[in-house]
């Protein structure tokens, strides 16, 4: 199946953060695509990539990167389709310059950002937004959203069986 969803980063040191989306995306049977690309050191390729995207069959961009964290919004400048930012802890800063750089996008060009090192949530947003017009993929990310619950409430249940002795002095 051609790619739905592209999953692109600033450098292949995000991967071990932009893995968990990936993970996601497939477990959901939603067919992606992965790039590396910078908007510092490659600018007309990612340019190129940005303007191809809704071409070659892409519905959402998650698009990663830390430090300045330009890259989503060079995307966002360069195509109608949704994107999602990643902002990478990478950096003195622990990620917040690259949340800044993410957040901070100027009047028409929107960048839906989550949290530092937040790749999961992308992919389930980008799920979220392909799900409006997919039955089946809705279906999968109500008993994700589901499981999420029973997971909880098992940890509940388990803390209700431990149990604590405190000694008082």
């Amino acid at each position: 199946m051609s790619p739905i969803v592209s999953i692109i980063m600033g450098s292949t040191s995000d991967l071990p953060v932009m893995e968990k989306a990936a993970q996601l995306l497939n477990d959901m049977q939603v067919p992606f695509e992965m790039n590396a690309l910078s908007a510092h050191r490659t600018p007309q390729e990612v340019e190129a990539f940005a303007r191809g995207a809704q071409v070659r069959g892409i519905k959402v961009i998650i698009a990663a990167a830390g430090m300045a964290a330009a890259l989503p919004g060079v995307i966002a400048a360069n195509t109608t389709l949704p994107v999602i930012g990643v902002p990478v802890k990478g950096s003195v800063l622990d990620g917040v310059d690259a949340l800044y750089s993410i957040i901070q996008m100027p009047p028409g060009i929107p960048v839906a950002t989550v949290a530092i090192n937040g790749a999961m949530n992308a992919a389930i947003l980008a799920i979220q937004m392909l799900a409006l017009s997919d039955a089946s993929l809705a279906e999968k990310l109500a008993a994700y959203k589901e499981g999420l619950k029973k997971k909880i409430v098992k940890a509940n249940a388990d803390l209700k069986e431990v149990h604590y002795d405190y000694k008082t002095n």
